[in-house]
């Protein structure tokens, strides 16, 4: 708990922003030949990493104001680790089907794994309550079906596509998963508890 306690300092906070900034921008900018391609409805829902990543800026904000915001933090917590286990999965996945990892892939499971273990670590600072996590699941249930039912998912390699519709039951269960942890590690652990101090 000593160590989680370093999180909550505002050099720490700044950080983090200035690791999940350019993250983020880097993220949508990924995304930018698939975007063009999406009907205007889908937007908002296809570039789902880098809105996770987006999310925890505005916590680290918040944060930086001692604040808490919430639903942002359910919103952020529940998709970092949902699309950060998610990507680390799916380009392991492909290195196991055959195909030679780059060093994109590489970065692509380093960066999404930091995304999962942040939103673990920042755990005992979110002030999350029932209503906001069930907002939260309701929006990320959501992307399943726009991902998977409307096939907006994220690009995947060719080898992985034969697979799309175990992707899919994956990424449900991955999405329930997620929201168990968020509910296990804020909600009912209300032992540790810590308080910014920036």
């Amino acid at each position: 708990m000593k160590l989680l306690t370093l999180f909550g300092t505002k050099t720490m906070l700044w950080i983090m922003l200035l690791i999940n900034i350019p993250g983020t921008i880097y993220g949508y900018y990924w995304y930018k030949s698939q975007l063009v391609e999406t009907p205007v409805r889908f937007l908002l829902f296809v570039p789902d990493s880098p809105t996770a990543s987006l999310f925890f800026v505005f916590v680290l904000f918040a944060f930086l104001m001692k604040k808490n915001w919430p639903l942002i933090e359910a919103l952020a917590a529940v998709t970092l680790i949902k699309y950060g286990i998610w990507a680390v999965v799916m380009n392991i996945a492909t290195g196991l089907t055959g195909e030679s990892l780059t060093w994109q892939n590489y970065m692509l499971i380093a960066s999404h794994g930091g995304m999962a273990l942040q939103a673990v670590i920042y755990s005992p600072y979110f002030r999350i309550k029932p209503v906001h996590l069930l907002i939260a699941s309701v929006w990320t249930i959501h992307n399943d079906i726009i991902d998977y039912v409307f096939m907006m998912h994220p690009s995947l390699s060719y080898s992985l596509m034969p697979s799309i519709h175990e992707i899919g039951y994956f990424t449900f269960w991955l999405s329930l998963f997620s929201i168990f942890i968020v509910y296990v590690t804020v909600i009912r652990n209300r032992t540790y508890k810590l308080e910014i101090k920036a």
